[in-house]
């Protein structure tokens, strides 16, 4: 109780000095969120291009039915396989009917019919990687009677890529950002520390141990780093809903990523603070 109330004192005594600091730390935060509902909207949306990764695998006109069933058998075995559906020749043309209806005319005066049979391999989620996918389509080539077999190799590729770089920024800049937010909180305990300098001192002439004191001081910096992250998570949010209603709708974050945000704003108060403390009670 004697922390709490010492900490609570600390800020009421200093409340412009706990504002800024708790400002600074929640500008670190909020540019640190910005990126996270980037990156989550890039995730969503990757996702759901993700959904129609497939593997098409283009085989011979003279297939057999048996043949056609041993390659279904064989997929579907395969733990990245969620379905097969075999599409005949007739059934590629009506769908590619269906699908480009601007070339109905040209459909209509087909002598033969060019589009090969197929079988769509539907993939699990999770499967959908370039890796999962090339797996599928190394399997199904060992065939005789497969012609061919597509999955967009570069575009699978390039989909993995970006969701790769949208952690990766998210993860360097949160750290950054991070590291300016924890500087911020022990430049502000620092100067707390060196206005209370004379009362410290009293409080160690009578035996009080470095517990004792250093508590009331990461309190108050774990205090101004959730107040920060409090604020970057309203800043984040008012901003969130600025775009989505003047320029582009936008997906919010889940509850638990501005959790972890908002208490990553006090964790790094407690350590900035613990840090400051430590180096001033080794220096007085």
């Amino acid at each position: 109780m004697h922390a709490i109330r010492e900490a609570l004192a600390a800020i009421r005594r200093a409340p412009l000095l706990t504002a800024l600091s708790a400002a600074m730390v929640a500008l670190a935060l909020f540019v640190v969120g910005l990126f996270a509902v980037a990156t989550y909207n890039l995730h969503e949306a990757l996702s759901r291009v993700e959904e129609r990764v497939e593997v098409v695998v283009y085989v011979r006109d003279d297939v057999m039915e048996a043949e056609l069933q041993l390659l279904e058998e064989d997929l579907l075995e395969m733990e990245e396989v969620l379905g097969v559906r075999y599409l005949s020749k007739d059934d590629a043309l009506a769908q590619a009917r269906e699908d480009l209806p601007e070339f109905e005319e040209l459909f209509m005066n087909l002598e033969v019919n060019p589009l090969p049979a197929s079988v769509e391999v539907e993939l699990r989620p999770g499967f959908r990687g370039p890796a999962s996918v090339a797996r599928v389509a190394d399997r199904a080539t060992i065939y005789p009677f497969v012609d061919d077999v597509r999955f967009g190799r570069e575009w699978v590729d390039r989909l993995h890529l970006l969701r790769r770089m949208g952690g990766i920024a998210t993860a360097v800049l949160g750290t950054a950002f991070g590291v300016v937010a924890a500087l911020i909180i022990a430049t502000a305990i620092r100067i707390a520390l060196f206005a209370r300098r004379e009362e410290i001192y009293v409080m160690r002439l009578v035996g009080a141990t470095h517990g004792f004191i250093r508590r009331p001081f990461l309190l108050e910096g774990a205090l101004t780093g959730l107040l920060g992250g409090i604020l970057a998570a309203v800043l984040t949010y008012v901003s969130h809903l600025a775009v989505s209603r003047l320029i582009f709708p936008l997906e919010w974050i889940p509850l638990e990523w501005m959790v972890a945000g908002i208490a990553a704003g006090g964790l790094f108060g407690l350590v900035a603070s613990a840090f400051a403390i430590r180096r001033y009670l080794r220096e007085v």
